[in-house]
């Protein structure tokens, strides 16, 4: 039983025995760092059943748990708040019993629980990664681990966008310019190659609509006459009928992409258990729609599209046909949810990882879920996430001004190398040594500063600004853990061994309490599908652990009970760092 659990039991007790009256919950919360105590309980609640001045009422309970609970030494009341001080050996005790521990914090999966599939990352195959999948894919990621560590199986799964006239645009521009143009003759991420003819496309298409335009005909008018868009048009239809010629020129530049979409996740640190291809998925839900229909839960206008009235909802009337039978973007989405159920009996939930521009097309999609009647629909989730800015200005994919993801990865290398070059904290290393730490520290950097942010907010990224050794940032985290490495080098003692009385510093207490927190704050942020908990913890954490290094000696200290749990607490605090930054996503250094 945990501190809360014991003193829940005595308080409802007490009141009992003292006001003769039951009550139903406890309410606990951290202690004030200005008031003297470790674990607060409010008094305000039991006002409700108990007739009296909340001091008086706290005093009384006060006194009670100091009798009859063990680890409580002391308490005082601050108007309505009862702060109950613990003795050290409670500290002592608790911090015995996690110690040991490889995966504190891990919950194992629960067989009987429903799984969660989590889908993120989604590109279209038509250009190369950019900053905003960089958000999009370490957002899916992390939470796909903290979900895993508060106790569920997770699959990881995006679906790739490799069909449509945007892919199209690119393929026209090849088969015009590319001359046999590859990869391997261009020495370019296949990725890249194909992002460029996307933007020749829009740059011959912009040509052509000045043309038309000069011929008198309005903005409007060119740009759906263009004959590149004529074209484009053309081959997609040519696609959709099985032409051999436009498949195989699709099959191969898709698969160059494929090719430098797996190099990018490689260096981002980010997978995937199962793909789905748009090509494959965009008929499905047709039937779904036709069941649905015959059911009432759509409807059939006039002109032969069907649709679904969700304006009791707040919402309004949304198209799942086109008159002509064919799917829109929601019938797709529909249809993907439910084989994704089929091929996958055990997951309970979706999560989709998709920006904010998409919040009212996934308000629709769960209602329409619901309405058919489809049990899981319950717990879907749309992990809505802000935009990633630079100091530069906003990205614009077909004027070629995107934010590419790796020429950004390399950008936060390189930052990583000058400033620890600045600094000179790197002596004595090896070049590869060198070059390995720059990469941990650039990417540790990245993708702390994004996810320590709440999803739902906006970001404005500054490479420079995350790559900075002090305050909320990776590589200040990283540094902290890479100093304990060092201490736990230059222990010449046995410090596993059990320390059974010591008189605790208040500096100790801080950092023990923070080590105490980790388990619940990996399944809050799993309930609120949050990195950001994880990340601004683990920052509680360094601080709380920086603050107890730089205020008392820990191999240093005369006594070799105090310098063995000074170092065991120095040891839990670094695995505490490293799960929470694997959490995340993110490596530590051994040495920094």
């Amino acid at each position: 039983m945990n501190i809360q659990e014991t003193l829940k039991e005595v308080i409802t007790k007490g009141i009992q025995e003292i006001y003769n009256v039951s009550i139903n919950t406890v309410e606990f919360q951290a202690t004030r760092k200005d008031f003297d105590g470790d674990i607060t309980v409010v008094v305000f609640p039991f006002l409700k059943v108990i007739k009296g001045n909340p001091v008086e009422i706290g005093n009384k309970l006060g006194a009670y748990i100091t009798e009859k609970v063990t680890d409580a030494k002391g308490f005082n009341v601050v108007k309505g708040f009862l702060n109950i001080i613990l003795n050290d050996g409670y500290f002592l005790n608790h911090f015995y019993s996690i110690y040991p521990l490889q995966n504190f914090g891990f919950e194992k999966p629960n067989p009987i629980e429903k799984s969660v599939m989590v889908e993120y990352s989604s590109p279209n195959t038509n250009k190369p990664l950019h900053l905003g999948h960089i958000r999009n894919n370490l957002l899916g990621y992390s939470v796909s681990e903290i979900i895993k560590a508060s106790g569920k199986k997770v699959y990881k799964t995006q679906i790739i966008n490799d069909r449509g006239i945007h892919i199209c645009k690119s393929m026209l521009a090849y088969k015009k310019f590319g001359q046999g143009e590859t990869p391997e003759s261009s020495h370019l991420k296949g990725d890249k190659l194909v992002g460029n003819y996307y933007v020749k496309f829009d740059q011959e298409y912009k040509k052509e609509i000045l043309s038309l335009m000069a011929k008198g005909l309005s903005e409007d008018q060119a740009k759906k006459q263009a004959p590149l868009l004529l074209e484009a048009q053309e081959m997609l239809q040519k696609w959709e009928a099985g032409d051999t010629t436009v498949v195989t020129l699709w099959k191969t530049m898709n698969q160059w992409v494929y090719d430098g979409f797996e190099q990018t996740y490689k260096a981002l640190g980010v997978n995937f258990d199962k793909n789905y291809y748009e090509s494959n998925t965009y008929l499905l839900g047709k039937d779904v729609v036709a069941d649905g229909l015959q059911k009432g839960v759509f409807f059939k206008k006039d002109d032969g599209s069907v649709w679904i009235d969700l304006t009791d909802e707040g919402l309004d009337e949304k198209i799942v046909l086109r008159s002509d039978g064919t799917a829109v973007y929601m019938t797709q989405d529909i249809g993907t949810a439910i084989q994704r159920i089929k091929d996958y009996p055990d997951v309970g939930g979706l999560v989709y990882t998709v920006g904010n521009e998409q919040d009212y097309h996934f308000k629709v999609l769960f209602l329409i879920l619901k309405k058919l009647g489809f049990e899981w629909a319950g717990n879907l989730y749309h992990l809505s996430y802000g935009m990633v800015d630079l100091p530069s200005g906003k990205m614009k994919s077909r004027e070629g001004t995107v934010v590419d993801a790796d020429d950004l990865l390399l950008d936060m290398t390189t930052t990583a190398r000058e400033i620890s070059e600045d600094l000179g904290k790197l002596e004595g290393y090896t070049d590869a040594e060198k070059k390995t730490l720059y990469k941990t520290i650039g990417l540790g950097a990245l993708k702390y500063h994004i996810l320590k942010v709440d999803p739902k907010k906006r970001i404005l990224f500054d490479p420079k600004e995350s790559i900075d050794f002090n305050g909320n940032t990776g590589p200040f985290i990283q540094y902290t853990y890479a100093r304990i490495q060092s201490i736990l080098r230059k222990a010449d003692f046995e410090y596993d061994s059990t320390v059974v009385s010591i008189n605790l510093h208040e500096k100790e207490k801080l950092v023990l309490k923070q080590l105490a927190l980790f388990p619940e704050t990996i399944q809050l942020a799993a309930e609120n599908y949050s990195p950001a908990i994880i990340a601004n913890y683990t920052y509680d954490l360094v601080k709380e652990y920086n603050s107890f290094y730089q205020s008392i000696p820990i191999l240093g200290c005369g006594q070799l009970e105090e310098k063995i749990f000074r170092v065991q607490l120095s040891k839990k605090t670094s695995e505490v760092i490293k799960s929470a930054f694997q959490i995340l996503g993110i490596e530590v250094p051994e040495r920094m």
